[in-house]
């Protein structure tokens, strides 16, 4: 890292400044801006890192900004805690045509005018110079490259970008490592970090293992902002496996049931690292006035849900009197945000867990409290559902085939199956389609019909269904990718 300028610029108004324009039309149109939808306002500066100085052919800095916007699109409402966004901005004079997709726009004023800035992500030599910092374990500014030092970083790795959508960024180092730099950053312990490295401690071979790590030390507070972990060569994720086993007409029961080992060897590792909780009365009815609170706000938001509300609202009832006849459960760390596409399949058959972020809409906090492991469960459960719906051909009781399979390998490896507490399971499931149930309403449409299809399942399994349900579920269209 010796290029590098070793110092942290506390206060840059200028340079915020010049970028301002830029970054307002350009940072909403990233996929992991979480502000869609409501304008930015405005910047301003957390912490900005001169990695390679200007003045030269290439200036690199590193940024962490907050971005500001009202909580409604519409003039005068009142702005929100900003989001605070990692940043890696190039600067050149001209971008080669390969840099075009990088572009961020031309500065016209400030400490940087007349320069192009750019995602420098896109560009090979600043992602080098990442893996260098990682591999020497560098202190730059209040940038703290860390490492595993009982692994090896070898240098000279080809970097290339992971241009797939994906809620952060990624950067795989020639078929060994894959950087995951997190876009949107809070303070604290992140849970991609701190679990991997637990699962690592119990010697845990379903999650890879994290070789380093980014952090920054700012006021006290610290921040996770990458994490380098092996590559899994020739790996196919979960969803794209299942989808291809679809179009060819082959089972998945086999593979689905070796996933819910996996998922289990995970759970199984997690409990013996990390506390474990008892969940009485109390904490049950916590959980339970939640899922009812965001049910009927997607009512609210939904009119579609409306008529299955009585039937959903019993599911997290049944939770509750079970809570209150003094039945108990154990929570403890999940992965927190479960389904095919956070999995990978080695083409040797081994299955790996990733991206131990947890939902991205909820706090730090939310993510890192322990939970049922039920919660995973029906986050997969409904992953397969999804999965059959989207396949090019109809594929009658293919997700219920693959429900049963994943259930009976979870059994299998952790001892207990799901299906065991059926109405424990029943809630998770219900709160996940009426999550999914919102999403689809607000970003795409055409996938409505796959989480309603369960919403219909889900409130007909009260018993005798309310005269306002639908007596037949709605039919799920294959939808536009």
């Amino acid at each position: 890292m010796s290029e590098a300028v070793t110092r942290t610029i506390t206060t840059s108004p200028g340079l915020l400044a010049s970028l301002d324009p830029l970054l307002r039309e350009w940072l909403p149109q990233q996929r992991w801006f979480a502000g869609k939808g409501r304008p930015v306002t405005g910047f301003s500066l957390v912490a900005a890192t001169e990695l390679l100085p200007p003045g030269r052919k290439l200036g690199l800095y590193h940024l962490l900004v907050r971005a500001h916007q009202p909580l409604a699109p519409v003039p005068g409402a009142p702005e929100q805690p900003a989001d605070c966004y990692q940043l890696l901005i190039g600067e050149r004079e001209a971008l080669p045509p390969r840099l075009a997709p990088a572009l961020i726009g031309h500065v016209a004023e400030g400490p940087l005018a007349g320069r192009t800035v750019y995602d420098a992500l896109y560009d090979t030599r600043p992602t080098e110079l990442l893996l260098e910092a990682l591999r020497t374990g560098a202190r730059v500014g209040a940038l703290r490259f860390e490492r595993d030092a009982s692994q090896d970083i070898r240098s000279g790795l080809v970097p290339r970008l992971v241009t797939s959508e994906q809620s952060n960024s990624s950067v795989v180092y020639g078929d060994t490592f894959i950087l995951k730099l997190l876009r949107r950053v809070v303070p604290g312990v992140n849970p991609d970090l701190e679990l991997p490295l637990a699962l690592a401690r119990e010697d845990c071979d379903r999650v890879p293992a994290p070789t380093a790590w980014i952090r920054a030390e700012l006021a006290g507070a610290s921040y996770v902002l990458g994490v380098l972990q092996p590559f899994v060569q020739g790996a196919a994720d979960g969803w794209e496996l299942a989808l291809r086993q679809l179009a060819k007409g082959e089972d998945f029961s086999a593979t689905a049931r070796a996933l819910g080992r996996a998922t289990a060897e995970v759970h199984t590792a997690l409990a013996r690292t990390l506390p474990t909780v008892t969940l009485g009365h109390t904490q049950v009815q916590q959980l339970v006035d939640g899922m009812v609170e965001r049910l009927d706000a997607a009512a609210q938001a939904v009119p579609a849900l409306r008529p299955y509300a009585p039937g959903l609202r019993s599911a997290f009832e049944a939770l509750a009197t079970l809570a209150a006849e003094g039945h108990t459960w154990t929570a403890q760390r999940i992965h927190g945000d479960l389904h095919l596409g956070q999995c990978l399949r080695s083409p040797a058959g081994q299955w790996w867990l990733i991206d131990f972020e947890g939902e991205p809409s909820k706090s730090l906090a939310e993510r890192r409290m322990p939970q049922p492991p039920v919660r995973d469960v029906a986050g997969m459960l409904r992953s397969f559902d999804y999965a059959a719906h989207s396949a090019e051909r109809p594929a009658p009781g293919w997700a219920e085939a693959c429900r049963a399979a994943y259930c009976s390998g979870y059994a299998q490896a952790g001892g207990v199956d799901p299906r065991t507490d059926p109405v424990l399971l029943r809630a998770y499931e219900t709160d996940k389609a009426i999550y999914e149930v919102v999403y689809e309403a607000r970003h795409r449409p055409d996938w409505l019909p796959v989480p309603l299809s369960a919403i219909h399942r889900l409130a007909m399994d009260s018993g005798t269904p309310s005269p306002s349900i639908p007596a037949s579920p709605p039919s799920p269209r294959r939808p536009r990718p």
